[in-house]
């Protein structure tokens, strides 16, 4: 995999300039990172705000083979790597809340987004990083920074450049299916959800259960002691000391 990246002291958003590069031909490998961005999202179109300087904001463009079904796999590929890169630079291995905020304990230090860019041809998948590494907006209290959770504290430029390496490998794997079945084994198991009690926000209510897994298409399977049921999109809360029903 052979990435051409580029460099941005400030955009309104790496997603949204690399989607824009995307709907005009640009070819897969082609990667954004900035100083700062303006206006950063976040799942559910919510805000991600990080002082200037101090995160990795940046956003790659990925094809998906044509017989890929699930594109999540994708972002659950570029999640997997963060955790990767971040073990290799800090010796300290975050973990995965569904379906991909990146975790040092029970606070979060990164989140991704990924955009579907549709063609008449194939379609690209523009994936968004938001990595704190120093510091973190004070607003945020359920987050954490990289420097605060390891004691480490890291450059955007070298952790992209280990998080791009990592990503090359694990596109490799979307590449087959028998390496598709790797990757969601590699999901398994860096889940942290899997096995906890939830309550998964959805925008009709609420429902609460065990997480027991995903399938094959990366999304989380609850039992909520009556059934199973499986859910694609949702705000996922660990839920801890709750009784057993």
């Amino acid at each position: 995999m052979k990435w051409n990246v580029e460099h941005l002291d400030h955009v309104d958003s790496t997603n949204t300039w690399l989607a824009a590069r995307a709907r005009d031909g640009a070819d897969e490998g082609l990667a954004v990172y900035c100083d700062f961005q303006s206006a950063g999202r976040g799942r559910r179109d919510r805000e991600w705000i990080a002082p200037a300087g101090s995160s990795l904001l940046c956003s790659v463009l990925l094809a998906p083979p044509v017989f890929l079904k699930a594109p999540q796999l994708f972002i659950v590929a570029a999640a997997l790597s963060v955790c990767d890169a971040l073990e290799q630079l800090t010796h300290v291995r975050p973990t995965l809340k569904w379906p991909n905020d990146v975790l040092f304990g029970d606070l979060k230090v990164a989140g991704l987004l990924a955009e579907v860019i549709p063609s008449e041809t194939a379609s690209k998948v523009v994936i968004g990083l938001g990595l704190n590494l120093i510091d973190v907006d004070p607003a945020f209290e359920s987050a954490t920074s990289v420097l605060s959770a390891t004691g480490v504290a890291l450059a955007p430029s070298r952790v992209l450049q280990v998080y791009l390496d990592e990503l090359g490998r694990r596109r490799e794997l979307i590449s087959t299916e028998e390496g598709l079945a790797t990757l969601r084994q590699q999901y398994v198991a860096a889940l942290s959800t899997i096995g906890c009690r939830v309550r998964v926000d959805l925008v009709d209510g609420q429902v609460r259960g065990r997480a027991v897994g995903v399938d094959e298409t990366g999304a989380l399977r609850v039992d909520t002691g009556s059934e199973v049921r499986t859910f694609t999109a949702g705000d996922v809360v660990h839920v801890r000391g709750e009784v057993e029903e």
